[in-house]
């Protein structure tokens, strides 16, 4: 099989090893790297696309909806244009499917941080994450990989 043979999936660009999370480092994932053998791989960073810098002060979704990060700065306008352009960007290349990092403001899929910056995880998905899935892309984390490899 060749990576013709199968939609393009976007992917969180630190899971490719691209230094762009909050802190300026990656968050390399071999098993999404491998991925690149049979399937064309998009990186995305939707913070990034949005315009915010690296590194950032960190950011968390609150339960109200809003992102505010680590400098009590209300940063939602930012993530909601990133989730924007990762939608417009998986639709520009037929993407049928995303693997996003786990656990971010952005890219969480089933656990995100809580808002109070404690480390405390709950239910939830990132503002990316659900855009996503509302525009009829199914999203995976780095932890599903093993799902694709088959």
């Amino acid at each position: 099989m060749t990576s013709n043979d199968l939609p393009p999936l976007l992917v969180s660009a630190c899971l490719m090893g691209e230094p762009c999370r909050y802190d300026g480092k990656d968050y390399p994932c071999p098993a999404v790297r491998k991925l690149a053998n049979t399937r064309t791989l998009i990186p995305i960073c939707p913070e990034v696309m949005a315009g915010l810098p690296t590194p950032r002060a960190c950011a968390e979704l609150q339960p109200s909806g809003r992102v505010v990060d680590a400098d009590d700065i209300d940063r939602t306008a930012a993530f909601e244009a990133g989730a924007a352009e990762a939608v417009r960007i998986a639709r520009e290349h037929g993407c049928t499917q995303a693997i996003l990092k786990s656990k971010s403001p952005s890219c969480g899929k089933g656990l995100i941080y809580d808002g109070t910056f404690s480390g405390t995880l709950v239910p939830g998905m990132g503002k990316a994450a659900q855009a996503l899935i509302d525009a009829g892309i199914e999203v995976l984390s780095e932890n599903d990989c093993a799902d694709l490899q088959s």
